[in-house]
């Protein structure tokens, strides 16, 4: 068969096809984590779900805390989602390394980041082990987004770089 594409045998470079991944700030009891591997899983109930390597030490607050939160960033404060994927809740508290807000959550008991356009708190409902990550899935229990939020700068991470969406080139309807 005649084609002009290359079959991809390294996993990791299977992997590494995709363009891009939303980039979030997860808080879990009093810890900020970094994460690319985030999904929707279910529209009814809303369900969504990220994926944390077991060596995190945020791994370990997840297994035992009920809820988290999801932050969305934007792209000004980009430098701070750096930090909080670059350094361990284990050596220093990143709330206050990198002077983020915490506030109260609606529902659960994680708090939210104020400088977040995005909050969508998850009481965890199940957690699954594949492969080199586990991904802790739960219900979307509320969720709260600033009244100028802007998806255009919305953060997202891949190949070693956070970016924006560009501009859209074709729409579904």
């Amino acid at each position: 068969m005649n084609s002009d594409k290359i079959e991809i045998k390294n996993p990791k470079e299977i992997t590494r096809l995709f363009t891009c991944f939303p980039c979030v700030l997860v808080t879990v009891d009093d810890n900020i984590i970094t994460v690319a591997m985030v999904h929707i899983f279910s529209f009814s109930p809303p369900m969504i779900g990220i994926g944390v390597a077991p060596q995190r030490y945020s791994h370990g607050l997840l297994k035992k805390s009920p809820d988290f939160v999801i932050n969305i960033p934007t792209q000004e404060i980009v430098e701070k989602v750096h930090t909080c994927g670059e350094i361990s809740g284990k050596d220093l508290n990143k709330f206050e390394f990198t002077k983020l807000t915490k506030e109260p959550s609606l529902k659960v008991s994680s708090p939210s980041i104020k400088e977040c356009a995005v909050a969508i708190e998850v009481k965890k409902t199940f957690e699954k082990n594949l492969g080199d990550h586990t991904w802790f899935v739960g219900e979307i229990v509320a969720a709260r987004a600033k009244k100028d939020y802007d998806k255009e700068k919305m953060v997202m991470y891949w190949g070693g770089k956070f970016r924006v969406p560009g501009k859209v080139i074709k729409r579904r309807y």
